[in-house]
């Protein structure tokens, strides 16, 4: 099999691509890497954690009522890994600094994980591997 070597990237549609790229460098920081507009709608792609980074795209189509929906064909919802509880305790603390609704922390065999939407309602997660 070809080898991988990790994630590089996640690409979103959002509605309001200005709104949504200040929500991510408020949550993450990082910066703007690069943009572009093209015939299909305007695209933007914002650093977040290196290697990593998340894409934002608008597309003529995007209706200013639409809102993700988890339960529809395509993406469920993206999670970003943290090394333990205490720093899922430091994110609830971040989030809640920046008026951003969470989930109570969750704990479960398989790891703990904090859940909380972008604005426009994609669920994002962070998660903590078991102990």
């Amino acid at each position: 099999m070809p080898e991988l070597e990790g994630v590089n990237h996640v690409a979103l549609t959002v509605r309001d691509i200005e709104a949504s790229r200040a929500w991510y460098e408020r949550l993450f920081g990082g910066a703007v890497l690069w943009q572009e507009t093209h015939e299909n709608g305007h695209s933007m792609l914002a650093m977040l954690v290196p290697p990593f980074a998340i894409g934002l795209h608008t597309h003529p189509s995007t209706a200013d009522g639409d809102r993700f929906d988890e339960a529809r064909v395509g993406l469920d919802h993206v999670s970003f890994e943290v090394p333990n509880r205490a720093a899922l305790d430091e994110w609830a603390a971040h989030l809640e600094a920046l008026g951003i609704e969470h989930s109570p922390i969750t704990e479960a065999p398989y790891g703990t994980v904090l859940v909380f939407r972008d604005p426009d309602n994609i669920q994002l997660e962070l998660f903590a591997l078991p102990g």
